[in-house]
């Protein structure tokens, strides 16, 4: 479930032209002032998650591939986040002292996971999302059928997420 909450249009408006996410950045403020215990973020970040990935899909199916890309990349993002938060690495506690995730700790955050838990395709789908967001997104050149194969990686990651959340203090 979200909820809407009106901000001005401009204030709006000029976030996105200075490249600020603006829902991220609303969720990682409010996740830093709560402080909510940890598997109430995890479980913030999955629902996030879903809702992007679900969203990817049916702009697909709308034949929007550019909002598709965005969305694809926002639900690798979350899982990112999520697994980083787990397994307390040093890229989450960088982000959460700044309040904000920066594009290079996450990247660094999907390096460190893959090595961690000897998975290599976290930093796959990591990269492949990202490549997804900028040249399906920001540079709006590649289609429904460029990024279509794609989803699969990041439902293997959400999936993989949700096993690790799942699993966390049981083992």
């Amino acid at each position: 479930m979200s909820v809407a909450v009106p901000i001005p249009k401009r204030l709006y408006e000029k976030a996105l032209e200075i490249g600020i996410d603006v829902e991220s950045r609303v969720v990682d403020l409010l996740l830093g002032e709560l402080a909510l215990d940890p598997q109430e973020e995890l479980s913030v970040r999955l629902e996030l998650a879903e809702r992007f990935l679900e969203e990817a899909e049916e702009y697909l199916t709308k034949g929007d591939p550019v909002q598709a890309s965005e969305k694809l990349y926002k639900a690798v993002e979350e899982c990112i986040k999520a697994l980083a938060r787990l397994y307390r690495l040093p890229q989450y506690e960088t982000a959460k002292a700044e309040g904000r995730w920066w594009t290079q700790l996450l990247g660094k955050a999907a390096r460190a996971l893959s090595r961690q838990l000897g998975e290599p395709r976290i930093e796959q789908a990591w990269a492949i999302a990202y490549d997804v967001h900028a040249w399906g997104f920001h540079e709006a050149k590649y289609g429904a059928d460029d990024i279509r194969g794609d989803l699969a990686y990041a439902k293997w990651l959400l999936d993989y997420t949700r096993e690790k959340v799942a699993t966390a203090g049981k083992e």
